[in-house]
């Protein structure tokens, strides 16, 4: 049972999609004892985990089309997805966003700048993703919980102000931001640190200070994330919120996650397979009286909600008639969509993140009322449940006996055989039903609403 919970959640947590039957049953099969390790390997040197990982980090930047120009989006998700594939550094990704100017249309990182509305909101961003730190509180006073002050916040809003904002992106040398205290141009500064001589590039000297090595928080923001994303919780929460007062869980755990991401060359596969192979990720999702009220120490795997992309892939998957997003083309997976705000009303049910903000904080709607109606009585689920095409028409026309029905779809769904208390329960109650295939339809309804299916654990 604890391979197949340790199969599912590992496949969910690097490539986004529920494991196959034939990885199912190779995993299974294997007598390796270096097994787990080969199935991480193969994961992440894997097609999926590029454009699962896409996703994730398409997130994290918030790309999406700025008004109709899904052109510059296109171009910004591709650039990404090539830093992707290629394995380059998280390091020089970062600083690419940072430096980048040109054509928006044909520069992908050119786009970094264009994220916000202003110089104020993309400080806020830019120390909110590389830097893990809310900024945007000394915007009006000092930080009252933290380091820093109105002169960082608005020296770092003054870098940005002096890069020229629009299609194409360049210098802005006049640009400024108006200090709040002296009512005079805010000068450059890098947060934390020193002012900015005037003539300075600003960029540059922020991009070679952020990923310095012995900079204190932008490898700890990001191997936090990843953190996060293999163990359902941050070292740090929120992610974004790195402060004196809000200490680390466990902080020599993350000094030494930081450290070894460095050493790595900044490279993310690195450090997701470090947390693969920890005795924490590897635990059971399955609490004892004595740990279920254990939400921040890992004594076992946190349950949580798949993410509304990943969710609406699975049940395609599972129902084997793929949904539809949009104008893009049959068979397009949600997790592949470059525009978070592509047409779709399961996507929306779901709870997916539209990207105008941080997507890092459950929306209200995943796991919501919405969902769950939906869930119950949409047609997300019943218009896919038995018509021509779908696995379980296919199933019954075929005259598959129902015991292997039941076996077939726990399998693709939970990625495990059912016990046989549970193979004896719905053989009987299939058989007193009075429409086999109304039956089944209600049953498969009722599999992939249940917690098993909706969550990663």
């Amino acid at each position: 049972m604890y391979k197949r919970q340790f199969l599912r959640r590992t496949t969910l947590n690097l490539i986004g999609r529920l494991p196959s039957k034939g990885a199912v049953n190779d995993f299974l099969s294997d007598e390796d004892p270096n097994k787990r390790s080969l199935l991480v390997d193969r994961l992440l040197d894997s097609d999926e985990f590029a454009q699962y990982s896409t996703l994730q980090l398409s997130k994290l930047l918030r790309i999406r089309p700025r008004g109709r120009d899904v052109k510059a989006a296109t171009t910004y998700h591709k650039w990404l997805a090539d830093q992707v594939r290629q394995g380059d550094s998280y390091r020089e990704l970062a600083r690419e966003l940072i430096l980048a100017s040109g054509n928006s249309r044909e520069i992908g990182p050119a786009n970094f700048i264009l994220t916000t509305t202003g110089p104020r909101e993309q400080a806020e961003f830019m120390s909110e993703l590389f830097m893990g730190s809310r900024i945007r509180c000394a915007n009006c006073h000092n930080h009252p919980l933290d380091r820093w002050t109105q002169d960082d916040y608005h020296g770092l809003a003054a870098i940005f102000a002096r890069i020229k904002r629009g299609t194409v992106v360049g210098e802005n040398p006049r640009g400024k931001v108006i200090h709040p205290v002296t009512l005079e141009p805010a000068t450059q500064r890098l947060p934390g640190e020193r002012f900015l001589d005037s003539s300075a590039d600003g960029r540059e000297q922020l991009a070679d200070w952020l990923t310095d090595p012995a900079n204190p928080y932008f490898a700890k923001a990001i191997v936090n994330r990843l953190w996060k994303q293999m163990m359902g919780r941050g070292l740090v929460e929120p992610v974004d919120d790195f402060r004196d007062t809000n200490p680390a869980t466990h902080p020599e755990l993350l000094d030494k996650l930081a450290e070894d991401f460095i050493s790595s060359g900044y490279n993310l596969r690195h450090t997701l397979r470090v947390i693969a192979a920890s005795d924490a990720y590897a635990r059971s999702a399955y609490a004892t009286k004595q740990n279920k009220d254990d939400d921040r120490f890992y004594s076992h795997a946190i349950r949580r909600p798949l993410e509304a992309e990943v969710l609406a892939d699975a049940i395609s998957d599972v129902l084997g008639i793929a949904d539809r997003y949009g104008d893009t083309i049959e068979g397009t997976r949600a997790i592949a969509l470059v525009d978070p705000t592509s047409p779709s009303r399961t996507l929306d049910v779901l709870g997916r993140c539209g990207r105008e903000n941080s997507c890092e904080d459950s929306s209200p709607a995943v796991g919501g009322l919405s969902q769950k109606l939906h869930m119950f009585n949409g047609p997300l689920l019943n218009a896919r449940l038995g018509p021509e095409g779908s696995r379980l028409r296919h199933l019954l026309d075929a005259g598959t006996e129902p015991a292997q029905i039941i076996e077939e779809f726990y399998f693709v769904a939970l990625g495990r055989h059912p016990s046989a208390p549970e193979l004896d329960h719905w053989i009987g109650r299939m058989e007193r039903a009075d429409d086999t295939q109304a039956f089944f339809e209600d049953w498969v309804w009722g599999l992939l609403t249940s917690r098993d299916f909706v969550t990663n654990h």
